[in-house]
This record gives structure tokens, sequence and C-alpha cells, in this order.
């Protein structure tokens, strides 16, 4: 390509794809043209996956993909696809788990190369420009691979046909519901892997991988085991305080580089924040502890002044580079605290957030302190970062925010890292939930509002005029296939959202989404696909039972059914949900922390289901006040539903039949507590329903 050409990226949506637009590589968007031009030109396929917030993706595209000797190499040799992994998740986990296959690892940038009917030979994932620290350089690599296309096609065609093969085997791991004893391995596996003194599992480096501690949550409320409750709180705390937390402008980064969670990759993901917040909410239910709610609040904070599109829905992440540097934005110098603080406020903040002068924060590659500094609560002998009661004192607490309101104003003159601008449904779903959850534990109606409007922008926007859900929202223009994490995460947001505001509409819609879930992605032999029954045809359908960095679809799925059931009476989805816990049974028994969503569902299960109806008027004092009873209970939480009375057949007897008869008392809002829907005599005051609660063992 000549100098300054644009390349068939220009016409994408995609802020990823459009990044790439004016390299001099002659990049294809994913589809039959490229595979097309690559089998008439007799070429293999250079497949290059990434996001625009990853920071790796922005070194290679800088090294190589912007350099015209490298691009000139590229374009004689291969047909150059980009693929933007959020887009298309379903690509990206399918040369994912190649990369995995063949090198034992994976990560972004991935890089592929593979035949024109998409079977590949190679895997990688960052590649430099030239060879260093033992990793081959694109411009050595590629001539090695024209002479392997060239001279050894048959032997390439073989490997690439075997590659597939193992990828299309399927697996046996149906077998019998987890039991107790899976559930206390996984703890016992958590436990043994718990950093004591950092928080968090394993060493560096860190992630952090909200979905464990929700289990953890959900195990200690059911076998008291305190022990789980202090690996989550300790967990929470140390990120909190690390660098991987923002202490400006708030909200979580991507992850942690060391153990100490001081050093994160800079990109924040919208989902990272929202499955964060679920695990500070319920931290804060389970420990009283208001660190945690002013955690949620925090994170929350930054997610509706930075990534609430003006539509309602959530933009997807913010970049970690910003200047061509990694983390320039959230970085300090000394001489730039002094020239916005006094010397006092200088004094306590190199205190308080770890300053030095030569910086704490060194260079990933060569090790050496760069002079600049990442904030971080650091570890006082008065309490303060160590316990938190110092934070507690309000001089403290004034002095902390008045010099973090200065830095903040300070910061907002920086240019700001790029934020991606998709909205897409699956995390969407996932910042609904949160935002819904948050709206009943610290009672804030803001949050509930915020949770209406995007849900009201994925289902009015990304939603076709039958039903079906649409993955991602750009410039105006929502495309690609819902996949099964956009149902699955969609179906959690709107359960958590109608018993945030009952809403019956919103229970309603759950439902319908979850039989297009279960039309559209099911497997006969069991679990649900990633990808629906009239996809597009890749080279396997892939189910998911591991959690990522988000939970596994499957695991939602089997969640969302159960309180799906408990929430109508629905048989027919009671089981469904016991055919899909055995489903990855073997799989979850073999490797339990990594299936931690799994195991919140299957805690779910191993407790016996409660329900409780308020019949009542939806705003009258009576009813709320039984209403705040259900919400603040301590221990498992019962399924809530609201029975408006006043109307004949109101919507959600419909929903719920079971819930047809219940009506107020003498005129008094009544809760009606039940056991597998058989229901105890109604009660109309808040003390006898939280009694009778205490004794079904649910507070």
């Amino acid at each position: 390509m000549t100098p300054g050409a644009m390349n068939r990226l220009q016409h994408e949506k995609s802020p990823y794809l459009l990044q790439h637009a004016a390299n001099p590589v002659d990049w294809h968007p994913w589809g039959e043209e490229a595979f097309a031009r690559a089998k008439a030109d007799d070429k293999p396929v250079f497949l290059s996956i990434g996001y625009s917030t990853c920071h790796w993706c922005h070194v290679m595209a800088h090294e190589s993909f912007e350099d015209e000797e490298t691009a000139s190499l590229l374009n004689g040799a291969f047909v150059c696809v980009k693929v933007d992994r959020e887009e298309r998740p379903d690509i990206d986990g399918i040369y994912m788990r190649i990369c995995q296959m063949m090198t034992g690892s994976g990560g972004w940038p991935l890089t592929v190369i593979m035949t024109p009917d998409r079977r590949p030979f190679f895997a990688a994932t960052y590649i430099p420009k030239k060879s260093w620290w033992g990793r081959t350089g694109l411009v050595e690599l590629i001539p090695k691979l024209v002479r392997l296309w060239r001279t050894e096609r048959e032997r390439i065609e073989e490997a690439a046909v075997r590659t597939v093969s193992l990828l299309r085997s399927p697996d046996s791991e149906r077998g019998e519901t987890p039991d107790e004893e899976t559930l206390a391995g996984a703890f016992k596996e958590l436990r043994g892997r718990f950093d004591s003194q950092c928080g968090g599992f394993g060493t560096a480096p860190k992630f952090p991988m909200p979905h464990q501690l929700l289990f953890l949550i959900r195990h200690e409320e059911r076998t008291r085991r305190t022990e789980a409750i202090r690996m989550v709180t300790k967990t929470l705390r140390m990120m909190r305080r690390g660098g991987i937390f923002d202490q400006l402008g708030y909200g979580f980064h991507r992850y942690s580089t060391d153990r100490q969670w001081l050093v994160p990759h800079f990109e924040k993901m919208l989902y990272d924040q929202a499955l964060c917040i679920l695990a500070a909410l319920e931290s804060f239910r389970a420990s009283s502890d208001g660190e945690y709610a002013r955690t949620a609040r925090e994170v929350l904070e930054y997610v509706l002044r930075d990534l609430q599109a003006p539509e309602g829905g959530f933009f997807a992440a913010e970049d970690a580079d910003s200047e061509g540097e990694e983390g320039r934005f959230y970085l300090w110098k000394m001489d730039e605290i002094r020239r916005i603080l006094d010397p006092e406020e200088v004094r306590f903040a190199t205190e308080i957030f770890g300053l030095e002068e030569g910086g704490n924060f060194a260079d990933p590659v060569t090790g050496k302190k760069t002079g600049l500094n990442i904030l971080h609560m650091a570890l006082r002998k008065s309490g303060v970062g160590e316990t938190g009661k110092g934070m507690r004192e309000e001089g403290d607490a004034r002095r902390l925010e008045a010099v973090r309101l200065s830095l903040l104003i300070a910061r907002a003159g920086r240019i700001r890292p790029r934020r991606d601008e998709k909205i897409l449904a699956d995390w969407n779903g996932l910042m609904i939930a949160a935002l819904a959850r948050a709206a009943c534990v610290l009672e804030e109606p803001l949050y509930l509002a915020a949770a209406r409007a995007a849900a009201n922008f994925v289902l009015a926007r990304m939603q076709t005029p039958d039903g079906r859900l649409l993955h991602r929202w750009c410039g105006g223009e929502a495309a690609m296939r819902g996949n099964l994490d956009d149902y699955a995460f969609m179906i959690w947001g709107l359960i958590e959202l109608y018993e945030a505001g009952f809403a019956p509409q919103d229970l309603r819609k759950a439902l319908d989404l979850q039989r297009i879930l279960m039309d559209r992605f099911r497997d006969r032999s069991g679990g649900f696909f990633f990808t629906p029954d009239d996809g597009e045809e890749l080279l396997a359908r892939l189910k998911e039972r591991r959690d990522g960095a988000v939970p596994s679809g499957n695991a939602v799925t089997l969640m969302n059914l159960i309180r799906l059931g408990r929430m109508t009476g629905d048989p027919h989805l009671e089981e469904e949900a016991m055919s899909l816990s055995r489903a990855f049974a073997e799989s979850v028994r073999r490797h339990p922390s990594d299936h931690a969503q799994w195991l919140v569902a299957l805690e779910m299960l191993a407790t016996p289901s409660c329900e409780v109806v308020i019949a009542g008027r939806p705003d009258a004092s009576d009813t709320l006040e039984l209403i705040k009873v259900v919400r603040r209970c301590r221990s498992l939480r019962p399924t809530l539903l609201l029975r408006p009375t006043g109307e004949s057949e109101p919507e959600i007897a419909a929903i719920a039949p079971f819930t047809r008869p219940m009506e107020t008392i003498d005129g008094r809002a009544a809760a009606y507590v039940c056991r597998d829907f058989s229901c105890l005599r109604p009660v109309t005051h808040p003390v006898e329903l939280a009694e009778i609660l205490a004794l079904e063992q649910k507070c």
C-alpha cells in the first residue's frame, strides 16, 4: 500500500479496526472476501485478533503494523485479516483455544496463520518486529513461513486438519450433579492458593476474578466457614488500596502485574467494574463493613461518570495507553505533586499514597525506576491502609478527599486514554445486574434508574423484531447475532432489575430471552453452545464451561434457570436447571476453582428454596417496610416477588401463578413465606416476618 492510503478497515464500525485503518498492512475485515482472495492467490491468511484498549496490541501495531518494511513482508506473504475480539468473541474463542492447544498459553494480541479454508497451522500472541529475548521477530518469521508454505504444503495441511479435529473432539463431561464434596474441595483449593499477606490467589500476575469471591461468600453463608469471608474481604481491601484501583477517579484496572496489586495493566474494562461491584456489595452484606459499600459506590461513580453513554447504555472500556505510553494518564512525578499541593498536603499525600522521590513504578522490561509514582494506599503503622481505622477518623478522611480532588482536577487537564465506545449486550447485562443489586443493597434509587436506562437501551436498540439480541452497538448501528453470554448476562441483569424495581415486564422479558436461549443454543448432548444454531459456520461450535475474565455463560444460565424456576414456580425450568447441572459435572469436579460461577449456582441448588411474596400497594409504607426486612437478610437470601393489590389480575400472577391468591390482610400489606411453594400463614408486621425468616435459617 502507498503511504497514507486506507485499507479495507476504513468502513468498519469497531474502534479497534478503525485504529488500524491507516496501517500500510492491507487489512481485510473477517469475511468471505478475504478468504476467497487467499484461495485465489494461494496464500495463507495472517489473522490478528485484539481489542482497542490492549497495551500489547498497541505495541505490536506500532512496531510492525505501522512499519512499511514489516507491512510489505506481510502483504507479500499473506492475506491479512483483523478481528476485534470484543466484537467477535465467537471467532476469538475458537482461535484462542487453538493457540492454547498449540502453545500452552494465550493472550492478546493473538496471531494465527492459517490456510485459506481457515485451518490454523501456527499460533502465537505478541510477536516483536525483530527477534529479542528468545522471541522470533516477524521479519525473521515471515520468510520461514513462506518457505514452509511453498515446500511443505502437504505437511502443513495435515497438521492443520489434526488441530481442527482436536478442537472438534467432544469431551465427555456429563455426570451426576456435583455435590457437597465438590463445593468443599473448591473451598479447600482456593484456601490453599490464598495469599494471606496480599490477598488474592496465587502469585503474579493477579486478576480480580470476582466470581471466585462470590462463590466464597455463598459458601460461607451456607456452611458458616468464616475463613471464606475473611479471604474475600482481605482480597477486596488489598485491591481497593493497591495501584490496581484508580485512587483519584476510581474504578479497577484490568489486572496487577505483581503480587502486591501495585502495578497494573492500566486498561479499565466495563465487565471488571460490574463484577467487582457485585463482589463488594456481597461483602458488605456479609460483613456489614462500610468499607465495601464505599468501594461499590466509588466504582459506580466512575462508571456513571466516564462509561455511561448519553443514550443509557455503557461503553466497553478505556485504554491502557495515552500519548503513546502505558499508564501515562495515571502516573505522577513528585515535582508535579509539589506544584499542585501545599507542603503539608505533599507530606500527607506522600505518606498516604506511598510516593517516592525516585518513583515507585519500575519499567516492566528493564526493572529500572522511572521517576513516576503509582498512587496506592500505603501501609502505615497508624492503621491507615492497614486496617482502615485511621481513614475513619474525620480529619484524615477530609484531608484525603481534599488532596484527591486537587489531584483529580489537575489530572483532568491531561490527555485522557481513548474510550472504546462500543456498547456490548453481554457486558451491559453484567452492569445492569450490578446497578440493580446496588439499588437494593445501598437503597439508592439513582442506581435503579441507571439500570433501567441501560436495559431500555439494549432492548430498544439491540433487539431484532423477533426478539433476538444483537451483540454490539457502535456508531449508531447494532450488529452481530447475540451469543450465549449476551443472553445469559442480560437475563441475569433483568432478574436483578425485577427484584430491585418489581416491574413484571422485566421478569417476562427475562423469560422470553431464556426461551430463545434454550431454542437456539442447546446442545442435545448437554449444555449450550456459545453461538446460535443459525450463526456463521466457523471451524466448530464451542461450549464454554470454564470461567475466564467473565463467568461462563453456561454457568450463568444455570443460575438464571434456578432463579427463574423459583420465581415462577415453573417445574420445567427446574428440570432444565438440573439437566444443565449435570452437563459439565466431571469438568467441575476435576478443576473446581476454574468453575467459580458453577459453584455459585451449585451453592444455590444446595440451599432449599425460599420464596417471599409481598402483597400490597407498591409504594405504600407498609409494603416497603416488609420488602426492607427481606432485603436486609444477611444469610441465604430468599426469592422476593411483589404481588400488587388493587388489580383484578396483576401481571405477576400470570407469570408466577402461585402468587394469584395472595392478598393483603385487613387492608395491610402481607408477607407470604414459602418453601417449595408451600406457604406459611401470611404476616403483616415486619418483626413477625423477621422472626419467620430467622426460624427458616435465612437470616
